[in-house]
Formats: structure tokens, sequence, C-alpha cells
């Protein structure tokens, strides 16, 4: 799964942020027309196959460009390249490159960029979770200055989408050290934004690049601050201190409906294309027993804390596919239902008794455990609360831990230091799950953490990737999901409603299948 169609760890709202934040005043920025955005997450690497997490690929978006991308409809278009031709047998595409791009430094962009940026990729030495699409490559060649060829041995599915992965400057990284870079803290793409100037813990400011290929943004300024409580980030938005954020669903029906909110600011919702799941440490002997992932998963009552965390917007997970898309199947036979009855006999017979103070135990040990989640998403909290409310009537006692998100994935996720953790995962628009659900994808920095290893599902995963037969790829699908819900390595908890909010002097806006950001660029003050 690419950097392009994947991944942004966690979160597929809101990451994490650290720091305090400093007064902004919007009339601190020079020039014309700026846009403010607040997040509760801080980037933490600039250079985008370095970094995981959906702040970092905020900026980057902006900053960088692929060959492709998907257009609103959610359909590939050329970005970086103008053309391509794919063989007849599906093996090979040429692409044809846009001349008279420049990188923001003033060079050309040229195919050594990209067989650059391929060759990095899959450099054992350079720390990436995204190098498996691009180990599928054979050869890789760059027959003139704005022309790109790759070859793979066998059939690819996500070959062309592949290829949005964000392209790098060869003249400023080629024979160095990329973990070293200045450019994770001060990129240079060819992208619409040219970055400006990054506070830690305040904000990330762009400015918009005059000679972009597709013209330049009509907003001059992109100011991404860093807010770490979305109860303040709201108190900002209607102060004046940014123009977009992610409202929670109590913001969004509870204290955004009158007239006055509505007249100053326009709401937008849609299902995201992002799940929230419990994750299980596989290397933990407590949760090595299947049952009692799935007692775990009974006890829980799904449609409780849509109703009660999400206020109803927002629907269950049944794995991890985006209901509606092609390859998500509608009736999950092996998924289990809410049923702490049911849950109360798997522990007993995975060999639990019950012990003092109602809390199960086995050999001499409670059944207990902490769960981890990010700070500053009140969704989560408000979850694990739920969660922890209904293990303890079946006998699990749980602990809950707010952890501030680089000192999570640093500390913890990377070290294998958690029990479960509470996140969300993006979801790609191709539904191949290699990067994260594969067995050989379990190293560190890599996105298998939780340490699941099957081999019928590492099959399923290879022989889905590997055809361009669609009903073939859709089979293995709904046989993962299958093995997913019997398996219980996540309890797949729901996906949300995204519930972005603009002010109304920003026009231009068109919702589509893609959301609402695809046409960025053309957003304009009235």
């Amino acid at each position: 799964m690419s950097l392009a169609r994947t991944v942004c760890l966690l979160l597929f709202l809101f990451l994490t942020a650290c720091g305090q934040d400093a007064p902004w005043n919007k009339a601190q920025a020079q020039g014309g027309a700026q846009f403010v955005t607040g997040s509760i997450g801080e980037p933490s690497n600039l250079i985008p196959i370095l970094a995981s997490d959906s702040s970092s690929s905020d900026i980057s978006g902006l900053v960088y460009n692929g060959l492709v991308r998907y257009d609103k409809n959610l359909k590939l278009e050329g970005d970086l390249a103008q053309s391509w031709e794919v063989s007849p047998d599906g093996l090979q595409i040429t692409f044809h490159l846009r001349r008279g791009v420049k990188w923001h430094d003033g060079h050309d962009f040229t195919s050594r960029d990209v067989l650059y940026t391929y060759r990095v990729t899959v450099d054992p030495k350079t720390p990436t979770a995204y190098a498996e699409d691009f180990k599928q490559v054979q050869s890789a060649q760059a027959p003139d200055s704005y022309t790109f060829r790759v070859t793979y041995a066998k059939p690819f599915a996500p070959a062309l989408a592949s290829w949005g992965m964000p392209i790098l400057p060869a003249h400023l990284l080629e024979g160095k050290d990329i973990t070293k870079s200045p450019l994770s803290r001060n990129p240079v793409g060819t992208g619409p934004y040219i970055f400006k100037e990054w506070i830690p813990g305040q904000r990330v400011i762009l400015e918009a690049n005059p000679k972009y290929w597709e013209g330049a943004p009509h907003l001059s300024r992109y100011v991404y601050r860093i807010i770490p409580d979305n109860s303040t980030m709201y108190m900002e938005l209607k102060a004046g201190g940014v123009d977009m954020m992610g409202l929670s669903p109590v913001q969004y029906q509870r204290q955004t409906t009158g007239k006055e909110f509505l007249a100053r600011f326009n709401k937008y919702r849609y299902p995201a294309s992002a799940y929230t799941y419990l994750g299980y440490n596989l290397r933990l002997p407590m949760f090595q027993d299947v049952r009692v992932r799935r007692a775990i998963t009974c006890a829980i009552n799904k449609e409780e804390i849509i109703q009660g965390v999400l206020l109803g917007m927002g629907q269950i997970a049944h794995g991890p596919y985006k209901p509606g898309t092609w390859a998500y199947k509608p009736k999950v036979d092996n998924d289990p239902a809410y049923d702490p009855v049911n849950a109360k006999a798997l522990l007993q017979e995975a060999g639990y008794r019950m012990g003092a103070g109602g809390i199960l135990e086995k050999d001499g040990k409670p059944l207990s455990f902490t769960i981890m989640t990010n700070q500053g998403n009140d969704q989560r909290l408000k979850c694990a609360q739920i969660i922890q409310m209904r293990l303890k009537k079946v006998g699990i006692d749980v602990k809950i831990r707010v952890m501030e998100w680089a000192s999570f994935l640093t500390n913890f996720i990377d070290k294998g230091k958690f029990e479960v953790v509470l996140m969300g995962w993006t979801i790609s628009q191709d539904p191949d799950l290699y990067d994260v659900w594969h067995s050989s994808k379990t190293g560190p920095k890599e996105l298998n953490f939780i340490h699941y290893l099957n081999p019928e599902l590492d099959r399923l995963i290879v022989e889905g990737r590997g055809t361009f037969d669609m009903a073939k790829r859709r089979d293995c699908y709904y046989q993962i999901q299958e093995i997913l819900a019997k398996d219980q390595p996540y309890t797949f908890l729901y996906v949300p409603d995204a519930l972005p909010v603009v002010t109304s002097r920003i026009k231009g806006i068109e919702p589509a299948p893609a959301g609402i950001m695809h046409n960025f660029i053309k957003w304009y003050v009235d």
C-alpha cells in the first residue's frame, strides 16, 4: 500500500499534538487572502516517505505532487504525469511527464526525480513503511528527461495508483542520507504551496506557489494551526482565529445549529474514509487466545458507542473497508454480535474464573489491561470509557491511558510497549491491505505493529493484488474480511462521519465523493 493510497497513522481525523499554542492574529499574515485551519496534531516529518501520520500528510499533500492522483469522483487522473500508456498485458506503464514544472527552488522537475524517489523508497536503509508497492517493480527506467517507464514481473493491480507517491527532489537528496536531510523540517516540492515556516507546537505556514502548473492557488497563504484541544479550537473558530476544523458530533448537532452560526459558517457531513478500532498486542500471551479477543468484541455494544459518542453520525465497522465500496462485504458471517452472555462463556472456556472484586482470573492473574489512545480526541476517550464499563460487566478490568501522540508512537507503538490501543486508520481507495496486515510488515516503524500473523490471510492479500480481474479481487477481499472477523486481531468499532466546517467567506467549495478538499487551490475569498 503506497503512501499515496494509504494509511496515515491515525488518525483519520486527529492525531495528536504537542506543545502550547501561542496567540495568533490573522492580521499577522502579509499579502492577500489567507486560510487558517486547525489541527490537534503536529507533523512529525515533512519528507513523505518517512512519516505515517495524518498531520504530516496534510502539509505534504500541499507541498508535493505524485505522478497521478484521485479526482473528485475518486478516479485516477494525471498530476506530474501528463499522460501514460499501459501495455496490453498490464505489466508495463510508460509515463509522459509534464514539461515546465519547477521545484520550489527553481530547478526543473524531470524523470531523474521520479527514478530517485523509486530508488530511495526501495533502499533497505530507508526507514519507510511504504516500500512494498515499489518492490513489485522489476525495472525502472528514465529513457529521457520527460519519460519514465516501469515494468512488473507479474500482474500488480495497484500499480498505477501506487505512483501517486509524492515525488522527491533528486538534486537535493541524491547521494545523501535522507534521514538526516533538512527537508524533514523545510521541504521543497512541486506542489501548489511553498513551505515558509514551522514553529513547533504552534503552526506551519505555507505560501501560494505562483508558478504552479495548474495556476497559482487563489488563497495566498495556508496556516496550519496546532491546537491540542478540540474545544479550544472551536472557540477559535467562532472568534475568527481559524477558518476550518473538524467538528465533534456534539458540536455539529448541538452547538452549531443557530441562525447566527449558520450565517457565518458552512457545515458538511459525509462518511469518512476511515475507521476506529481496538488493536491487541498479539505478542502478549493474554491476547494470543482468540476466545479472549472474540469475548471482548462480544462484550462491546458498538451501537451504544455510535449513539452515545457519535450521536448517530457514523456506522458500525465490520472490517477494514468503507461501507458501500466494491471490496466491502455487506454481511460478514464470522463477525461477533453484541452478546455479553456469550462473552462470559468464551472467557470461561478460555480458563478464566471469577476472582476477587468481580474480576476474572486465570493462573492467579487477573484479566486486566490498559487501553492507550491519543490526547485531544474526546470521542476516543468517551469510546474507551464506554468499553471500560461494558468489559467490567463481564469481569474484565480496564484502565485508560491518554498519551501525547509523538510519545505514544515513538515510545510505545514503535517499541511494542502497549497492551491495547484505541486508534484509527484512513481507508485507501484501493483495497490492498499489504502494509497493515501482511505478516512481513511487523518490523520497526512498520504498520502491522500488533504483530498479526496469518498465512492464509497473507496468501489472499498477495492473490488479491496479483490479478487484474475485479471479481477475483473482490472474492479475495470478502474472504479476508471473514478471516479478520473470525480472528478479531482488531475489534472494528465504527466508521464515523466526517464533519468539517468552513467559514462562509470561503467560496468555491464543491462537495464530492472525495470530500471537500479535492479542489482546495480553487477556493477563494468572496
